[in-house]
């Protein structure tokens, strides 16, 4: 699973950053890993905009082997709150997307039928 970090002209990208970005998501997904090819992160703040969850943001987007990428964001005070956050956010979306998946995989069991005559 590879991990690409990106960073808006606000955030001052460095070593520290990338290797904090690529353990808090692959401590949060790595039971997913073999579902994944890819996870690009992308930062920001936004500090000319007013936002009521905070100004750093974070948004994740996992390319799944067979379905649609799976993307999600979150806004917090800092820049660690909000990929904390936006990591956890992109383990329950991918336990949902790759459950849902499984499930339509599974055949459907018949109930099995007593025999009147024994009864």
């Amino acid at each position: 699973m590879q991990i690409n970090v990106n960073c808006d002209k606000t955030i001052e990208r460095h070593a520290g950053l990338d290797s904090h970005v690529q353990t808090v998501v692959e401590t949060a997904i790595s039971r997913f890993s073999e579902h994944i090819s890819r996870v690009e992160v992308h930062l920001s703040d936004n500090k000319g905009e007013k936002s009521l969850d905070g100004d750093n943001r974070c948004l994740m987007e996992a390319r799944v082997n067979g379905l649609q990428p799976v993307a999600v964001s979150d806004h917090a005070a800092t820049l660690h709150q909000a990929i904390n956050g936006a990591a956890d956010k992109l383990k329950r979306a991918l336990d949902s997307a790759l459950g849902k998946r499984s499930d339509h995989k599974r055949a459907p069991v018949a109930p099995e039928i007593e025999d009147e005559e024994e009864a």
